[in-house]
């Protein structure tokens, strides 16, 4: 079995080879790990996972974890996919917030994770990071 990690990059049909800020189409592991920074360059924290809204065929949100040391009091945060900025050249995604405004956001550990169903929870989400609702 191979258990390889897939960092392949994918360019959509017609675009120009090296046009653009980077590709328009990547695998989601090439993603996760990557640091989340704010515009000052601080490291808010990285890209554990990326969650897709399956029945729209759509990213809802990516997990950043934040905090903690060797994977304990480590806080998880949706952070709606509208939020952040790939950065290709720095390998990283930007996001237009400091650090304090994560002591007030609604955060989530690794053992209870939110319920797929609770729009509720969906709206204060994004409504908290100013995001547009992706299902409307």
């Amino acid at each position: 079995m191979d258990t390889a990690i897939d960092t392949r990059t994918y360019e959509s049909p017609g675009a120009e080879p090296g046009g653009g800020p980077g590709p328009r189409l990547m695998t989601a592991n090439t993603l996760t790990g990557d640091e989340v920074r704010n515009r000052n360059g601080d490291v808010l924290g990285k890209i554990d996972e990326i969650m897709i809204d399956v029945p729209r065929g759509k990213v809802a949100y990516a997990v950043m974890s934040s905090g903690g040391f060797l994977g304990m009091g480590t806080k998880l945060f949706a952070i709606p996919w509208s939020a952040l900025t790939l950065d290709t050249a720095d390998k990283c995604f930007v996001m237009d917030a400091d650090q304090a405004r994560f002591e007030n956001a609604e955060g989530f550990d690794k053992d209870n994770w939110p319920s797929a169903p609770d729009t509720g929870w969906n709206e204060r989400t994004y409504d908290y990071w100013g995001a547009k609702r992706y299902w409307e």
